[in-house]
Parts: C-alpha cells; structure tokens; sequence
C-alpha cells in the first residue's frame, strides 16, 4: 500500500514516518508514505496557494489550480482521495479496516477555512473527520488514519494477534491488563490471572471488556445479546 499526503508541512510528515513501528514498516517497505508539496504546484512568484472565499466570510481557502495540478501528477487509477474535513464521515476502526484493502491513499489536508469546492467535486472520493473537534490543519488527522489503517496490514505489528485483541476491534474497549511483579503497592494483578485456566481468563477478559464498554461508550453496545452474556458473565465473576 502506499499513502500520499498533499501538504503544506511536508517535515510534520518526514518525522512520522521515520519513528517507532509505522517508521520500521516503511523501512522494511511493507507500505509507504511520501508527500508532495502543494507550494511547489503554485505558479505564483510568492508560492501562494489560498485566496479569499468568493461571498465574503472570514480566512482563506485553498486554490484549485495548485491543487489540480498536484493531484493530476501523483493520482493513479487506483487511487482513493480522501479529503481531511470536519465535516467528513466520522472515523473509526470500521472504516479503517475498509481502508487497508485500498492500494493507493491520497489525503488532502484542509487548511485555514478549508478547500475551494471545485476540488472536492472532481477529486475526492471521501470526506472524512476524526473528531467532532477542529485543528488548524489536516496533517495530524491524515496521520491519525495511516497510523490506524497502517498498523492492520500484514507484517506491521509484532503479533498477528494485537491488532485483533484490542479496542473497537469487535465492537468493545479492551480489557484490563497486567504485567510483572504481581504485587505492588498493595495493589495485586487479579488471582484468575494467574490462574493458568485459560477458559476461564478468556471469559473473565471478555467479562471486563463489556462492562468497561457499558460504562464508557454504552453507545457501542447495540446487540441485545452482548447484554444477556454481560448478565451471565456477571454472576460468574461476582459469586
């Protein structure tokens, strides 16, 4: 897979993609993360790429001819062109899983108050948010998704199995964990954990993974059943 950032900021993009395990997957090219500066698509002598909104309104927008020309140059027919808006498709695991089976990821950053329209309607094919939040760019948000699409392709993380037991993996927020020495601080790792049943770990895992997920995103918890196993759990651990 490749993943290509139109940017003002290309720096913010070489220290990502040089560090910790994303840096090690592009250097061991199981996918790749190049970047193309928007300045350099500019035909003005000052290498401006935004203007004032047509209409009046506060900030600038991005120009669509220095755009056309960087998207024209770096887009191919397999190509997916995600435009990096507030206003986008919310973002979470769910669309990164349907990301990673893309070939070819263009993010388009939005900046100051966003893109000339133009550019959406010939280009993009997905507007998309990371939050109910707004920044002062889009850079972070099109790091965000190579960082979470990233991870899920074959080879990047240590184990096969940590992208699969983990948060938001099946609809719930992972379980507690426990690590070495077995007490501190008057505070002890649960007995069943060193139980070495691992029936009983595997179900007391999934145990806590729903009543965190109840407690905190209850908004995730959408088939009845969770709730009767939940119940069935519950009085299992809480004899």
């Amino acid at each position: 897979m490749k993943f290509e950032i139109i940017t003002l900021f290309p720096e913010l993009i070489e220290v990502y993609a040089n560090n910790g395990i994303i840096g090690r997957a592009v250097e061991n090219k199981l996918f790749s993360i190049e970047y193309v500066n928007l300045r350099d698509y500019s035909q003005d002598k000052h290498k401006k790429v935004d203007d004032y909104p047509y209409g009046g309104g506060p900030g600038m927008l991005l120009r669509p001819e220095p755009m056309f020309r960087a998207l024209d140059s770096i887009k191919r027919h397999n190509s997916y062109i995600i435009y990096l808006s507030p206003k986008g498709n919310l973002f979470n695991q769910t669309k990164a899983k349907e990301l990673s089976h893309k070939e070819h990821i263009i993010f388009i950053p939005g900046h100051y108050e966003g893109i000339d329209q133009r550019i959406i309607d010939k280009y993009v094919h997905e507007e998309i948010s990371v939050g109910d939040y707004v920044l002062t760019s889009g850079e972070l948000p099109a790091l965000v998704i190579i960082d979470a699409v990233g991870r899920l392709l074959p080879g990047v993380l240590g184990s096969g199995e940590s992208a699969l037991e983990e948060s938001h993996s099946d609809n719930l927020l992972e379980y507690p964990q426990y690590t070495r020495p077995e007490k501190y601080m008057g505070m002890e790792v649960p007995e069943i954990l060193l139980s070495g049943h691992h029936k009983n770990i595997e179900e007391w895992r999934r145990y806590k993974a729903i009543e965190i997920t109840l407690k905190r995103r209850p908004d995730m918890v959408k088939d009845e059943s969770i709730i009767e196993e939940f119940k069935k759990l519950e009085q299992k651990f809480n004899k």
